[in-house]
């Protein structure tokens, strides 16, 4: 009896077990619900307050005055807004998206040249590029946060 058992619970895991590996090698979606609106708004503001913090971050590194740092972050908000509108437009193909990318970088700074010093410019085309590292950035920002606790 106990063997009975033991093989009808194994065949009804087994099927259940081989359905399931079956449904997804055979490229059925998972079923999935669509987000809402307020998780699309939610999400929006996190990408827009992630986006925010990140400009900051690289303007810590600039040795521009406040003004400068100010003109600056707007034009990286601009940058990247319409870097996102590009990566939102169909293209026919994937080399046109990659120019257009490539002329919006080389053409959307060309006026903050002539108002901010070459080594910032360098540290612009860097992040552009994605060569910016925020990580130390930010792990900078703690070190001085320590040093100032312990100087107190």
């Amino acid at each position: 009896m106990k063997k009975l058992l033991f093989i009808v619970l194994t065949l009804v895991l087994s099927t259940n077990v081989y359905s399931q590996v079956r449904r997804d090698r055979m490229g059925n979606p998972q079923v999935r619900r669509e987000p809402t609106e307020q998780e699309i708004e939610k999400r929006q503001r996190m990408i827009e307050e992630r986006k925010q913090e990140y400009i900051t971050n690289f303007l810590t590194t600039l040795e521009a005055d406040e003004f400068q740092k100010e003109i600056i972050r707007q034009n990286l908000n601009s940058f990247y807004d319409a870097k996102v509108a590009l990566l939102k437009t169909p293209f026919e193909h994937s080399f046109d998206r990659e120019n257009a990318i490539k002329q919006l970088e080389k053409s959307h700074f060309k006026e903050l040249k002539s108002l901010i010093s070459e080594s910032d410019m360098l540290k612009i085309e860097d992040m552009i590029s994605g060569e910016f590292d925020e990580k130390a950035v930010v792990k900078e920002k703690k070190k001085k946060k320590k040093r100032k606790r312990k100087g107190q």
